[in-house]
């Protein structure tokens, strides 16, 4: 049977750090706390390099704290995943030389930069997360697409060219856009992923929004992987959220979790390894979260006690 982690999308959540409800007193620092964090479960997802590019300082630090099997799977840079992107994340050396008044606009978009600064971006990241490789500490590199991002030949060729771009590294997607996994077109996604290697990430969500993508915990490579969202219908599609902590905003209730032990049990068959993350991230929800989960699954996987 597959191992299975169980984690949290980030140990270093503004909400979660003033709640005061997980970490103890000694946890001032940052180190500390991942520390703390990583002697309980042995996954965590990394938010922050989704919203800026990621440093080898950083990964480097991480590898040298954490115990010898933790793993960490980080998000994608926003622009390579066809995300808006305000120029003042992107490196300095590297904005300099965009064309014309681009690093002017309020956000730009992959399309928009010059084919030899995306290879220099690209060159960066994967350079980033070097230490963590070496270490044995990489687990996937997750790829959250748009909800614009439809199931059509050019965006699959994005796909693949994210691949190529980091090429090893072990690549898990996202999928944002209900289309992809239509009864229509589902078989032709997982074929896709499939053949690739690229791993699935099922998700957890509120349904019925044209941005809900059904709960289809599927295998498409070594790692499986799933993560909980929330069901928080009031806060899925408002554009006026101060933070992604009120976006989902969820405790899950035990038959709500309940739903996912036959499929986790599916997928522990079929992979080698599987990653839930708990992207509840208001104050103390993901901990709360993972740990039901750990509970529900009973010794069947590698997470919290």
């Amino acid at each position: 049977m597959a191992r299975t982690r169980i984690g949290t999308a980030s140990w270093a959540d503004k909400s979660l750090v003033q709640s005061g409800k997980y970490y103890p007193e000694w946890a001032k620092k940052p180190a500390d706390r991942l520390r703390f964090y990583a002697s309980e479960f042995p996954l965590v997802e990394v938010d922050s390099s989704y919203y800026a590019l990621p440093s080898q300082r950083n990964s480097a630090l991480w590898a040298g704290i954490t115990p010898d099997d933790f793993l960490f799977n980080v998000k994608a840079f926003r622009l390579f995943t066809t995300h808006p992107t305000q120029p003042r994340v992107i490196p300095g050396e590297i904005r300099e030389e965009l064309p014309g008044r681009l690093s002017e606009k309020r956000n730009v978009y992959y399309r928009d930069i010059p084919p030899e600064l995306r290879a220099s971006l690209w060159r960066m990241f994967e350079d980033a997360l070097l230490p963590l490789d070496s270490a044995g500490k990489l687990g996937v590199i997750v790829f959250q697409f748009p909800p614009w991002f439809m199931p059509q030949p050019d965006n699959k060729e994005h796909i693949l060219e994210c691949q190529e771009r980091l090429p090893q590294y072990r690549l898990a997607v996202e999928f944002r856009n209900r289309y992809w996994l239509s009864e229509r077109n589902r078989d032709d996604t997982f074929g896709f992923l499939r053949d690739n290697g690229l791993a699935f990430i099922a998700v957890d969500e509120p349904q019925g929004f044209n941005s809900s993508v059904p709960p289809l915990a599927e295998v498409t490579a070594s790692t499986a992987l799933v993560r909980f969202h929330g069901r928080n219908r009031e806060t899925w599609e408002r554009r006026d959220l101060a933070s992604s902590s009120e976006r989902f905003d969820y405790y899950y209730s035990q038959p709500e979790m309940e739903e996912w032990v036959p499929r986790v049990r599916e997928m522990q068959q079929r992979a080698r390894e599987v990653h839930l993350i708990m992207n509840t991230n208001q104050q103390d929800q993901g901990i709360v979260n993972a740990r039901l989960m750990g509970r529900l699954l009973d010794g069947g996987a590698n997470g919290p006690g």
